[in-house]
């Protein structure tokens, strides 16, 4: 399919495949000016949002220019499917992984050499092998899409040395254009992985980070798996979705949970077998409404474009890490939520892991930093998307979001001043008068006049501070602990999470230094609760919710669909996004014809499933012409991205 293009003609050719392969009218955002620089031999370095499209960026492309486009994706776990949702479209698409027989490598090699592939997909460990570089030194080479580029950042969350090598590439081949893609990326990682992939000449573009079709929502954490299960029933009920744990054994729990209250749930971490965890994976990407429960080792090169929701029952060690997991919800461009409970307990468990964990100072340091900057995130009183959006050094909207708790229900600030001081004091007079160090539950004991077993047996009960903070409520007071601790007026220390002082805690003690605190509210909000927000109306047309009439119509595609992916043996989103789905139940197309101007329909896909689709909607009593709203430009769903997201790597396990 690839086909030589001149400088000249790019564009239009570019447009061109971009409507006959994937089946929409336009390219959005930075994708149109990503394809002209590289259909014209420019090196990119290209970040876009999960979501964003960015795998257009280099199909389009390696589409147009004579050759093969080479794609260095850092999961060999998912690349069957990749290739298979390629070639539904029609793209002559392969990859050579160790997941392949010598024989089934000896046809892709064939393939390529013969110039018979339109994109080759292969891990970066397999670029240090001899022979496969010799092997592309022999075949004709359109370009090369390095994904998931923030890997080669040695102080980011995804490092993989692999990556390192990969800046042999532009040596070897220096008049093959080169991308190096990512969703996630500061200005410092920015910086490295154009130094460590040797791209100075490469241009860059920087596309918004905004997702608005996600709502972001923290709560503090009571219960939290009665928390979780309450929000999937409420907003949620048989949508699919991901919750991520940060132990193996709260994995297993939650999971377990999940299942015995009707909500059908797997497991998915480092220590389940490969054959469960590939089998737990297919069935979430071929399986609708399915929700899996996984530590961060999940996640890995998952282009679900359905996944309605993404939950946190733990913090995240940063906020690189939360972006990219939250992002894997609403790919589709419709409605979607990013939830977590958060607690005091989890700033405690972060400390200690860095504190106890590997690597020498400066890594200490660093992921101390991502830690200030997460905490940040889960209390601010401020719109959470503008904090998200300004981290990554984008400018937020000043007025809001509208699509995140703190815009949809603005939290209440305190003075906690003398809160602060009761607690910064009783760990003092525990240290002075005892010598002694204990965590947040029983300094919180203390303050609340509480004689348990153990604070009779230290004589807690005659200090000065016992029973002075009767004024609030336990879940109160470990509010106040974790906003001391997010703000650097209380550390955590040793192995038992002791609460000890900082040198900033002199500052509040001496009264020189206010601690206004948030005050979480009474009634969270929810997705029924949003409204018609900012964040609402900046959502894709596509987000709407389907009248009544056409539901009938919308679930007997969903379900042809299913029947399809079935017999294929592939993930239903390979035939059609829900998206597109959508937009099909409202044309209500009466002939192939017709159905091709839906947007997300392609020529290959029209050809293989057009009269099916017709098919389906024939027997359907049709709607009303009142209640059928002409197709238009841009009514249709964002295109599809495709991208991959390599997960972090996984903590030790803990109980």
């Amino acid at each position: 399919m690839a086909e030589t293009a001149q400088v000249g003609d790019g564009g239009s050719e570019a447009l061109a495949t971009l409507h006959r392969v994937f089946g929409y009218e336009a390219f959005r955002g930075e994708q149109e000016a990503v394809v002209d620089h590289v259909v014209a031999g420019g090196d990119a370095v290209v970040l876009m949002p999960t979501g964003g499209g960015k795998s257009l960026c280099y199909q389009i492309p390696s589409l147009v220019r004579p050759g093969t486009g080479i794609v260095v994706s850092p999961l060999i776990a998912l690349m069957q499917d990749q290739v298979d949702a390629l070639r539904a479209l029609g793209v002559r698409a392969g990859f050579m992984n160790s997941t392949q027989d010598f024989d089934e490598r000896r046809v892709v090699e064939a393939e390529f050499l013969a110039g018979e592939l339109d994109l080759l997909y292969l891990a970066p460990e397999r670029l240090r092998l001899e022979g496969t570089l010799d092997l592309l030194s022999r075949g004709k080479i359109s370009l090369f899409a390095i994904d998931e580029a923030h890997c080669v950042s040695q102080w980011g969350h995804d490092f993989r040395p692999d990556y390192l090598a990969l800046s042999l590439l532009g040596e070897r081949w220096p008049d093959v254009p080169r991308l190096a893609l990512t969703a996630t990326a500061t200005h410092a990682t920015h910086r490295e992985i154009t130094e460590r992939l040797n791209m100075p000449s490469a241009r860059h573009f920087v596309a918004s980070f905004d997702r608005p079709n996600i709502q972001y929502r923290i709560v503090s954490k009571t219960d939290p798996k009665k928390q979780l299960l309450s929000f999937l029933r409420e907003e949620h009920p048989g949508d699919a979705g991901i919750v991520y744990c940060l132990s193996r054994n709260s994995v297993e729990k939650t999971a377990e949970f999940l299942s015995r209250n009707g909500v059908e749930a797997v497991p998915y971490h480092a220590g389940l077998d490969a054959g469960t965890r590939a089998a737990h994976q297919s069935r979430f990407l071929r399986e609708e409404g399915l929700v899996v429960v996984a530590t961060i080792a999940f996640g890995m090169g998952i282009d679900k474009p359905d996944v309605r929701f993404v939950a946190h029952l733990d913090l995240p060690k940063s906020v690189e890490g939360y972006y990219q997991e939250t992002g894997r919800a609403g790919r589709d461009g419709l409605p979607s939520t990013a939830w977590m409970a958060y607690g005091l307990n989890d700033v405690i468990q972060q400390r200690k892991l860095i504190q106890s964990g590997e690597g020498d100072e400066a890594f200490r340091r660093r992921a101390q930093s991502h830690l200030d900057a997460m905490l940040a995130l889960c209390e601010t009183v401020h719109c959470r998307r503008g904090q998200l959006l300004a981290y990554f050094g984008q400018d937020p909207d000043p007025a809001g979001c509208g699509n995140c708790d703190s815009c949809l229900t603005p939290p209440e600030t305190w003075d906690g001043t003398v809160a602060a001081q009761k607690v910064l004091s009783t760990v003092v007079r525990l240290k002075r008068e005892r010598g002694q160090k204990f965590g947040a539950g029983q300094i919180i004991d203390i303050l609340l006049g509480k004689r348990t077993a153990k604070v009779i047996q230290f004589d807690h009960d005659q200090l000065s501070v016992f029973g002075i903070g009767e004024e609030l409520t336990e879940t109160e007071w470990r509010g106040v602990a974790r906003q001391l601790l997010a703000q650097g007026l209380l550390a955590v220390e040793g192995e038992y999470g002791t609460l000890v002082l900082t040198e900033a805690s002199g500052t509040v003690l001496r009264r020189e230094r206010e601690v206004p605190l948030r005050k979480e509210p009474k009634k969270p909000a929810t997705a029924r609760s949003a409204g018609g927000g900012r964040g609402e109306r900046k959502a894709k047309a596509a987000a709407a919710e389907l009248p009544a009439e056409l539901a009938p119509a919308f679930e007997a595609l969903r379900a042809w669909r299913a029947e399809q992916a079935r017999e294929q043996g592939v993930p239903a989103y390979v035939i059609f996004h829900d998206a597109t789905l959508r937009e099909i139940a409202t044309v209500w197309p009466t002939s192939v014809g017709q159905l091709g101007g839906i947007s997300g329909v392609g020529e290959k896909k029209l050809a293989t499933y057009g009269e099916g689709v017709v098919a389906v909607l024939a027997g359907l009593e049709g709607p009303s012409a009142a209640s059928t709203p002409a197709a238009g430009p841009g009514a249709g769903p964002a295109p599809h991205s495709g991208e991959d997201d390599w997960p972090e790597q996984e903590p030790e396990d803990w109980e």
